[in-house]
């Protein structure tokens, strides 16, 4: 395919992750990085080698393509303008905080015919994507997404910093409708929940407990999965799987051989893909609005315990 014309709005932590997987590919042209401190604009662009704007006037009228890593509550506001141009958006999750405003990102996309997926980065982990395709029969789903704290991304509950992430996972791997949902969250070290738990009933009678934190002592990405034969135990940052078959002999666990693989990358190798094929991206808009849905359901009923 001929090269991309891409720009990455905001490089804080993540979007200067992203502004390294923009420029290492030779596909693409990363013509410039933007952020709202000037210095850390240019701290980007030298070292990614493009140019630096701290505005949107500075950056180029005829870009293909946007990477956005801004906080989640200005999401709206920025997409929306590249979407209604007709430039595709690479978009960091959750979709937005609001889920007016996330519907309003859909369609501009729509009005635009941009491309819009969202970054739920863990939908290219290799670990999911080696039993997306074998999961038939989940009876029970067990997840713990667990980290130290850190001033990013405070503008949001850890509902929808952290949880958002296996709401979309399970919704994915289930494809059922949530009947019930019981959920508990506490404040810790900032106004917003830091610790949440929640249980998910599903119409056809699997069962999902999340837990997030933003206030754990070291990192935890486990996923576990029940079936009616099998156990499944997912190590999202080792990109590991193990399954027990529901045997109760011990000599039958297996490990698959997994190819680890950064799933940033594969994320923006696939919406590069979507653009130069005009197909939908791996996780549209309408996915990221299903599990932003879903996190505020879960959200609610937090009010009511």
């Amino acid at each position: 395919m001929s090269r991309v014309r891409a720009a990455v709005i905001g490089v804080g932590y993540l979007g200067r992750f992203h502004a390294q997987k923009f420029a290492s590919m030779d596909d693409v042209d990363l013509a410039a990085v933007m952020d709202i401190d000037p210095e850390r604009a240019r701290e980007v662009a030298r070292e990614v080698g493009s140019r630096a704007c701290a505005s949107y006037d500075e950056l180029p009228d005829d870009l293909d393509a946007v990477s956005i890593a801004v906080p989640t509550t200005v999401h709206a506001e920025v997409a929306i303008p590249f979407l209604e141009r007709g430039v595709a958006v690479l978009l960091e999750k959750p979709i937005s905080a609001r889920l007016d405003e996330a519907r309003a990102i859909i369609e501009a996309a729509s009005k635009g015919g941009a491309k819009l997926q969202i970054g739920h980065l863990e939908r290219f982990n290799p670990a999911v994507e080696a039993v997306e395709n074998i999961i038939s029969e989940p009876k029970f789903i067990e997840v713990q997404r667990l980290g130290s704290f850190s001033a990013r991304s405070l503008d949001v509950d850890v509902v929808l910093d952290l949880m958002v992430h296996d709401l979309d996972i399970i919704m994915a791997l289930i494809k059922d409708e949530v009947s019930v949902i019981r959920s508990t969250g506490i404040h810790v070290v900032s106004d917003k929940v830091d610790i949440a738990n929640a249980r998910l009933e599903f119409k056809g009678g699997c069962v999902a407990t999340l837990t997030a934190s933003r206030v754990h002592q070291g990192k935890v990405r486990k996923l576990r999965i029940f079936e009616p034969t099998a156990y499944y135990a997912i190590d999202y940052i080792d990109q590991e799987v193990k399954i027990f078959p529901l045997s109760g002999r011990q000599t039958d666990i297996k490990s698959f051989k997994i190819k680890k693989e950064e799933p940033l990358k594969k994320e923006i190798l696939n919406f590069l893909a979507c653009i130069a094929e005009g197909r939908t991206g791996k996780v549209s808009g309408e996915e990221g609005l299903q599990a932003l849905r879903l996190a505020h359901d879960v959200l609610k009923e937090m009010e009511t315990t």
